[in-house]
């Protein structure tokens, strides 16, 4: 469960922006789109790569 304090005279949008933000760092909507459908595990390795590849891509523009 989250729980975000709320300090006195807090504005209720910034404690909502905070409760967010909390959610958000869980992961549960993420994990929950993730479990609607299945992926082969062949289709995860890949996307996998194709990731790693971009990062490093990133990387190495940075270096330069």
């Amino acid at each position: 469960m989250i729980i975000v304090p709320v300090k006195e005279g807090e504005n209720i949008e910034r404690a909502l922006k905070k409760f967010k933000r909390k959610f958000e760092k869980t992961g549960v909507v993420k994990e929950l789109r993730s479990r609607q459908q299945f992926n082969k595990p062949s289709v995860l390795k890949r996307l996998k790569m194709e990731h790693a590849i971009y990062v490093q891509k990133l990387r190495q523009s940075e270096e330069n």
